[in-house]
C-alpha cells in the first residue's frame, strides 16, 4: 500500500485540528470519492461543503471563503458508520462485573423470572468511556446499545437506544425493546422455547387488560405495562435475537397477529425464510462471519446469508456475535465479508449507514447518508472502507474534526517514542 497519500491526509487532518478548527462546524472536502449511501450512489471527484454542522452542498468546484479545506486527493468519503449492537459506554471490562451495566438480573434463578421491559440501559451510558474514542477513530459514529438478561431476568431484556459517539450523554431517536428467543432464550423461559410463545402471549394479555394488574399470575409492573404497550400495535421497534428458521417463521406469524414491528438480530438461518421476511418488511441484522454452526439453532449458517437476504428484498444490516463493544471496528470486516460472498458493495455500505438508521428510526439524529441537509458525520478513508487494510484518516461529527487518538494510541506513543524519557516498548534490535 502506498503510504504517501495516507501521510498527506494525516498531515492535513493534523493541521486542521492544530489551527483551532476542531470545534468548527464549517468544512469543505474537495476532490473526494463520495459514497453517499443514497440512491445517488458513488460520486467521483466531488466536493462536500459543510455549513453549521450540516451538509450544504455536494458537487464539483464548490467554493466557500473562510472555510477549512481538506483535499481528499480522490480518497473515499463516507458517512460515519454504525457500530452495530454493542455495550459501548455501558461496559468497560467484560470480566469485571462492576463495570458492566447491560444486563438485568432481579431474580435469584430462572424460577424467579422478573419481566421488566421498563429497564432502559441507555441511562447507564457513559460518554467518557475509553471504548468511545477507540471505536470513533475507526470511523464509528454511532451505535445501538442493547439490553440483555441472564437467568433471573426474562426473555425481554429491556430497552436500548442509539447513542452518538460525540460526547453526548443522552440517547437519540426512539428506544428499541430487546427480546431473546430460541435456544439462547430457553434458560429465560423455563428451559423450553415452546414456553416463550406462552409467556409472550400472556404479556400481551396483561397489556390489553385481560389479566388484572393485581393478579397473582401477573408478570408486569404498572410501569412495565405502560412500556410494553408502546411496542404492541405497531409502535416502537422490537429487536429479536433469534437464529433458527422455524423460530423466525413463528416470530413473523406472531408479530403479524399482534401488530408488532420487529427486527431480527442474528438470523443465522434467516435466508431460509427470506421471502417471508421481505414481504413483512422486517430488517435483519446478520453476523456475516457466521459460517459453521455454533449450536443446533445455526445448522443452516452460511457466509451467503446477507447476499441471499438482500437478493430477496430484505433490508440487511450487521451485528457482531462476540465482543462487539471492544472490537466495534470489526463491523467493517463483517460488511466486507458479506460483499466477498455476494452482497453488492453499495448494499454493504448501506448496511453500515442508511439501513440501520431507517430500521431504528433515528431520522436526522445521525448523519447516516451524505445528502444536503443531513448532519455532517463524515469519514475520510485511506482506501475501500469495507477493506480491513484501509483505515480512517479523519472523522468529523457535525462537521467537527475528531482527534484521531484513543487510550490505545496514547499508550503506544508513550512507550514507542525514544525521546520521552520512558522505557521503550521493545528493546533495541527486537523489531
Amino acid at each position: 500500500m502506498n503510504l504517501r497519500p495516507l501521510r498527506r491526509l494525516a498531515l492535513a487532518a493534523a493541521l486542521l485540528v492544530a489551527t483551532g478548527t476542531a470545534t468548527a462546524q464549517d468544512l469543505l472536502v474537495r476532490n473526494a470519492t463520495v459514497h453517499t449511501a443514497t440512491a445517488r450512489g458513488t460520486l467521483r471527484n466531488t466536493d462536500v461543503l459543510v455549513k453549521a454542522g450540516r451538509i450544504a452542498a455536494i458537487g464539483q468546484g464548490l467554493a466557500a471563503s473562510g472555510v477549512p479545506v481538506v483535499d481528499a486527493q480522490g480518497a473515499p468519503l463516507t458517512p460515519s458508520l454504525f457500530g452495530g449492537i454493542t455495550d459501548i459506554g455501558v461496559e468497560e471490562v467484560s470480566g469485571e462485573s462492576s463495570t458492566v451495566d447491560a444486563t438485568l438480573t432481579l431474580g435469584a434463578n430462572a424460577a424467579d423470572m422478573r419481566v421488566r421491559p421498563e429497564f432502559d440501559v441507555t441511562l447507564a451510558y457513559n460518554p467518557d468511556s475509553v471504548l468511545v474514542p477507540v471505536a470513533r477513530m475507526e470511523g464509528i459514529g454511532w451505535t445501538l446499545l442493547s439490553a440483555g438478561s441472564r437467568p433471573g431476568g426474562s426473555l425481554i431484556g429491556g430497552q436500548g437506544g442509539v447513542v452518538r459517539l460525540d460526547g453526548s450523554l443522552d440517547a437519540v431517536g426512539p428506544r428499541a425493546l430487546f427480546v431473546t428467543l430460541g435456544g439462547d432464550g430457553a434458560s429465560l423461559s423455563g428451559s423450553s422455547r415452546a414456553a416463550q410463545w406462552m409467556l409472550l402471549d400472556q404479556l400481551v394479555d396483561e397489556v390489553r387488560g385481560r389479566i388484572p394488574q393485581d393478579s397473582q399470575f401477573a408478570l408486569l409492573t404498572p410501569a412495565g405495562r405502560t412500556t410494553l404497550a408502546r411496542y404492541i400495535g405497531g409502535g416502537g421497534r422490537v429487536m429479536v435475537r433469534v437464529q433458527r428458521a422455524a423460530d423466525i417463521a413463528r416470530l413473523l406469524r406472531w408479530a403479524r397477529q399482534r401488530d408488532v414491528r420487529i427486527a431480527v438480530v442474528g438470523g443465522a438461518e434467516a435466508w431460509k425464510v427470506a421471502p417471508q421476511l421481505a414481504a413483512a418488511g422486517v430488517p435483519v441484522f446478520v453476523d456475516a462471519l457466521a459460517n459453521l454452526p455454533a449450536d443446533f439453532d445455526e445448522i443452516g449458517a452460511t457466509l451467503e446469508n446477507a447476499a441471499r437476504l438482500h437478493a430477496a428484498g430484505v433490508a440487511v444490516s450487521f451485528f457482531q456475535g462476540g465482543d462487539a463493544s471492544h472490537n466495534a471496528r470489526k463491523i467493517r470486516q463483517l460488511a466486507g465479508n458479506a460483499v466477498a460472498n455476494g452482497l453488492p458493495w453499495e448494499a454493504g455500505l448501506a448496511g453500515l449507514t442508511a439501513v440501520p438508521a431507517a430500521a431504528l428510526g433515528t431520522g436526522g439524529a445521525v448523519g447516516a447518508t451524505i445528502a444536503v441537509g443531513q448532519r455532517a458525520d463524515l469519514v475520510l478513508w485511506t482506501g475501500d472502507p469495507l477493506d480491513v487494510a484501509s483505515v480512517a484518516s479523519q472523522v468529523w461529527l457535525d462537521g467537527r474534526a475528531i482527534p484521531m487518538r484513543s487510550r490505545q494510541t496514547e499508550l503506544r506513543d508513550r512507550y514507542m517514542h525514544p525521546d520521552n524519557g520512558l522505557p521503550r516498548s521493545y528493546p533495541d534490535g527486537a523489531r
